[in-house]
C-alpha cells in the first residue's frame, strides 16, 4: 500500500511541475486533445499503460 501512495504522490508531483513550468503549453495541448477523436485519446492511453507496466516490470522484476 505505501509503495502504492508513493506513485499516486510522485504522478501529483510530475504533474504539478510540469503545469507550473509550461502552463501556457499545458492549456494548448489542452485545448488540442479537446479536438482528437476518442479513438486516439484510447490509442495514447493504452501505449501510456503499457509503457508504464513495462517500466515497473523493468524495474521490480
Amino acid at each position: 500500500m505505501a509503495d502504492l501512495l508513493t506513485a499516486i504522490g510522485l504522478i501529483f508531483v510530475v504533474e504539478g511541475l510540469v503545469y507550473a513550468a509550461f502552463p501556457v503549453g499545458m492549456k494548448r495541448m489542452i485545448v488540442s486533445i479537446l479536438g482528437m477523436p476518442a479513438s486516439t485519446l484510447r490509442a495514447a492511453g493504452l501505449i501510456s499503460a503499457m509503457f508504464g507496466l513495462a517500466v515497473v516490470w523493468l524495474v521490480r522484476g
